[in-house]
């Protein structure tokens, strides 16, 4: 009777060690396919210069093109590409939407309204402009956390390095590759993508 009762106990453990394993292996699954799970850039809305909602998800079926920006930088006359690029292709399902940042040696001090008199007057520019966030730090903006980690983007971890970095995503939302700074606007790695 106790050998039966042994065993009957015995046979309890090891179902209750199989279940538990079991349930663990499930989780693990589960963890590992949302950390494989694509983020697209669809799922971010974000505020303009002016304060009015910007919903990515407008932008579904184009390349876009996200840049942060800064007045007060040796980069800044990039403006002057950007919009070149925006003008020549913008009808071709391409857009870029500009992040004024001030991450970077506070090349960017102003506010939303002296930042786009500034866009405006010196370099013409009329493609997207968001409000100044930050793109860095303990205060990075979601969008910018999505475009810098791998397990939301999918692609690669990166750093933006500084003013102008570019982030190139494709007709479905993903994020496809990143430009360095110092890379112009009109650099054929840039344009070749936007005409592909």
């Amino acid at each position: 009777m106790k050998k039966l009762a042994f065993t009957f106990a015995l046979l309890s453990c090891l179902v209750c060690q199989q279940n538990q394993a079991q349930e663990k292996n499930a989780k693990t699954a589960t963890q590992k396919n949302k950390t494989m799970t694509k983020e697209t850039i669809y799922q971010f809305k974000v505020k303009d210069l002016e304060g009015n909602d910007f919903d990515f998800a407008s932008l579904k079926g184009k390349k876009i093109l996200v840049v942060n920006t800064a007045s007060k930088c040796g980069l800044t006359p990039q403006y002057k590409d950007l919009q070149a690029i925006y003008d020549q292709y913008k009808g071709k399902n391409f857009v870029i939407v500009g992040f004024p940042a001030n991450n970077f040696a506070s090349q960017e001090p102003g506010s939303n309204e002296e930042i786009g008199a500034f866009c405006e007057r010196n370099y013409g520019v009329t493609f997207p402009m968001m409000g100044k966030i930050s793109v860095k730090g303990d205060d990075m903006d979601a969008v910018y956390k999505f475009l810098t980690e791998k397990s939301k983007n999918g692609l690669q971890d990166s750093e933006v390095e500084w003013n102008f970095q570019k982030y190139l995503i494709n007709e479905k939302g993903e994020l496809v590759k990143v430009i360095s700074p110092k890379t112009l606007p009109t650099d054929p790695e840039i344009v070749n993508w936007i005409k592909a």
